[in-house]
């Protein structure tokens, strides 16, 4: 596969071949620290991305300093999930960084565009990105539903699975952290395009498993608006 063809949101994990037993038990301690860097830093991606959103209206281009920022704040956030319970791949306490972490065994990028389209970024991030909110919403869950299933969220059930496999058997399925990380994907691939940083629209597919197969199937169509 060329580049050309890549995704423009890349993710790849490699599960940790030695996973304790009972850590993932108290993960939500550990990560503690590093959720309340992250409350303060979304806070920060929120009132960025609304700077970019006329940055992108006015010149259609994403201001590279920003972008970079709001990246760096996604992947930060991914690694802090791998480790807890978004997908428990790793037993290696994440690092307190917005950079790529070469030796980190899961990495998260966004390709910059050099071009941005000036009339998707009225639409693309309420409008055209509905369809792929509703299935969001299962698979983070609601916050506020009554159904217990349903508020936990599809991902957070099927990491709580693999803590129990591994509690008891002190194995992590393959076939099971291959979905997860495919579940993952997808909706990391709809935060970066509802951030605007990408006109490319997030494919109804799930791409499984920990090596990002991501073909773009569909451009940035920029002279329809």
């Amino acid at each position: 596969m060329t580049e050309q063809n890549l995704h423009p949101v890349q993710l790849q994990a490699t599960l940790d071949p030695r996973l304790s037993r009972g850590l993932w038990l108290i993960k939500w301690l550990l990560a503690l620290p590093h959720l309340i860097v992250l409350f303060f830093l979304w806070i920060t991606f929120v009132l960025l991305t609304v700077v970019a959103f006329f940055a992108i209206l006015i010149t259609g281009r994403y201001p590279r300093a920003l972008f970079d920022f709001n990246v760096g704040v996604m992947r930060w956030s991914w690694r802090v999930q791998y480790y807890a319970y978004g997908a428990l791949g790793t037993d290696r306490y994440p690092p307190f960084s917005l950079a790529d972490v070469p030796d980190y065994p899961t990495h998260l990028d966004v390709a910059y565009p050099e071009q941005l389209s000036r009339g998707k970024v009225l639409v693309k991030w309420w409008l055209l990105a509905i369809p792929h909110y509703l299935i969001l919403g299962v698979l983070l869950g609601a916050a506020q539903h009554p159904d217990l299933w349903s508020s936990i969220g599809f991902i957070k059930l099927l990491v709580l699975f693999a803590g129990i496999g591994l509690l008891f058997t002190g194995r992590y399925p393959k076939g099971l952290f291959e979905l997860i990380i495919g579940f993952n994907r997808w909706v990391i691939r709809v935060t970066a395009y509802a951030a605007l940083m990408t006109d490319v629209y997030p494919p109804f597919r799930l791409d499984m498993g920990g090596r990002d197969p991501g073909p773009a199937r569909c451009c940035t169509d920029r002279g329809a608006w």
